[in-house]
């Protein structure tokens, strides 16, 4: 058995090619290869593609509706009112309110291009300002300034006394 063995590896060993084949190689042809030109369209004088849109016509045609007459409603508003009224007005107030301490005021009156007004208020000292102003026509605004009372500046005294500093007592041990 042995040797039937030995036998059939000479054979396929010697049947084996010299080189080894790791793929299909044709042999070389230098005849050349089949030339078939590209073709051609040309379009050919009796085709017409169909436009995609729509000419206009040379004619104007007559529309298919009816237009909205065109004709102006009456106004149903008032004309604007005139504002060239020479002005004239008189306002006044006041205000004063003794837990807060508030104490002011304003009064004015106008007549054409006179003006006379006059405001005050209480100041932190404790006097009451009061500016008494005029303007008539281009003179500008002339203005007095008078004071009511005097002048107050108490003593500060805080409302809280502070802390005592923290001393520590010493430890010996």
């Amino acid at each position: 058995m042995k040797v039937v063995l030995a036998l059939t590896l000479v054979a396929v060993v010697v049947s084996a090619p010299s080189r080894p084949r790791y793929g299909h190689f044709p042999t070389p042809s230098y005849r050349p290869a089949h030339y078939r030109p590209a073709p051609s369209y040309r379009l050919t004088s009796s085709y017409r593609p169909t436009p995609s849109y729509r000419p206009t016509p040379s004619y104007r045609p007559t529309p298919s509706y009816r237009p909205t007459p065109t004709y102006a409603p009456a106004p149903s508003y008032r004309p604007a009112p005139s504002y060239n009224t020479v002005p004239q007005y008189n306002y006044n107030y006041a205000v004063k309110d003794d837990y807060s301490g508030n104490d002011f005021g304003h009064q004015e009156n106008r007549d054409g291009y006179d003006t006379q007004g006059s405001y005050s208020v209480q100041l932190p000292d404790g006097r009451l300002q009061t500016v008494t102003y005029n303007v008539n026509g281009d003179s500008g605004y002339v203005a007095q300034v008078s004071y009511q009372g005097e002048a107050q500046y108490p003593h500060y005294q805080p409302s809280y006394s502070p802390a005592p500093a923290y001393t520590p007592t010493p430890s010996y041990g």
